[in-house]
């Protein structure tokens, strides 16, 4: 039903600005929707389709916006009348998504048939963002899902572009777009990829978490910190089934301390993000999930948003650059804090002061409270 709700709304909006939309389509020989975009035009045939005589560009966007959304979740509310707000959950779909159509609908496919008696008693209690959490944490999961294997498929076929992906998204770095580059074009194609700024970015935030716990499970450099997180798991989760973010901020401090004493400062600031996020991995994973707040994905910070039982805990991973710019860190995670209504952060420093005093002091700030780890 979601499905076809999507490609009505995804029609709608586009004859809404006057843009050309598909009436009907048949699919003949295509074992796989995955290889359509493949078979369309293939390289040797070539289309008088243009006024000027050569092959047009397909350029019609087939994501969906927030309202087209809206528009799917308000017919559901319609008939169900769970009380969802269909403009907040809209929002949080299109987050997670940036309005690419299957992920968008599988979402709402697990809210409405797997997730109610399984992991919410009803489907008001399903339609929130807890409940949309939940669903995108078992897409993530879901090894057997087509659409995660042919990502990983052409990470196998085109293994120059993972590299890139990996400092993207582990180091923040800039990767400029090359017009002439295979592997690009072939991410870009199937919707990957996308080009922002003359810059590659990755299509949303699922394929980033999905990327990331790609990343982390196939590196052993990091082997330790998975360990010492695995032997320690029990002691970070409270008898209300919530995260002990404090303890887990000093057990990293100390297994960073004790695993890699010594080493050079350029090592720590390249691999400390990805040392937490190894350290943090094991302890939620099968319950909760993590994504990275993208506009502070570069060299210096990242903000990590943890998902665990329908709790969320915003970490700020900085490379210490002095004491104004801490400051500017210190206010950009409160302002996190106040966007998703939390009293307490937490923060990780990786300074490489020779009078820094290594451990986690908690600080208050107002009327909320941070708790900092220097490493």
């Amino acid at each position: 039903m979601f499905t076809q709700q999507v490609k009505e709304h995804g029609r709608m909006e586009k004859a809404a600005k006057g843009m050309p939309w598909f009436q009907s389509v048949i699919l003949a020989g295509v074992t796989d929707v995955r290889f359509l975009k493949a078979k369309i035009r293939p390289d040797e045939d070539y289309k008088e389709n243009s006024p000027w005589n050569i092959a047009a560009d397909f350029n019609i966007d087939m994501s969906l916006s927030a309202d087209g959304i809206k528009g799917m979740l308000d017919e559901y509310e319609a008939d169900h009348q769970t009380g969802m707000d269909t403009r907040a959950l809209a929002d949080y779909i299109e987050e997670y998504t940036s309005g690419y159509p299957y992920l968008v609908s599988r979402i709402c496919q697990l809210i409405d048939t797997t997730l109610v008696w399984d992991a919410f008693a009803s489907l008001s209690d399903a339609w929130t963002e807890a409940g949309i959490d939940e669903a995108v944490k078992r897409i993530i999961a879901d090894r057997k899902d087509p659409l995660f294997s042919s990502i990983m498929g052409k990470l196998v076929n085109y293994p120059t572009i993972v590299p890139d992906l990996r400092n993207i998204l582990m180091k923040g770095d800039v990767i400029f777009w090359k017009p002439d580059d295979v592997a690009q074009n072939q991410l870009y194609m199937y919707g990957f990829i996308i080009k922002r700024n003359n810059t590659m970015a990755i299509a949303n935030r699922i394929f980033e978490m999905r990327l990331y716990q790609y990343f982390l499970g196939e590196s052993k450099k990091n082997e330790a910190f998975r360990q010492d997180a695995l032997l320690n798991k029990s002691i970070f989760i409270n008898e209300d089934h919530t995260l002990n973010m404090p303890l887990i901020l000093e057990h990293f401090v100390k297994a960073q301390r004790i695993i890699h004493k010594g080493e050079e400062e350029h090592f720590l600031e390249n691999e400390g993000r990805e040392r937490f996020l190894t350290y943090i991995a094991p302890i939620i994973n099968g319950t909760g999930t993590f994504s990275i707040e993208e506009q502070t994905r570069d060299q210096l910070s990242m903000d990590v948003v943890i998902h665990y039982q329908g709790q969320r805990y915003i970490v700020e991973l900085k490379i210490w650059n002095g004491k104004r710019y801490h400051e500017d860190d210190e206010k950009q995670i409160m302002e996190y804090l106040d966007r998703f209504g939390l009293n307490t952060g937490y923060m990780v420093s990786f300074n490489f002061n020779k009078n820094k005093e290594p451990g986690v002091q908690r600080v208050n700030i107002g009327d909320k409270v941070l708790f900092e780890a220097i490493v």
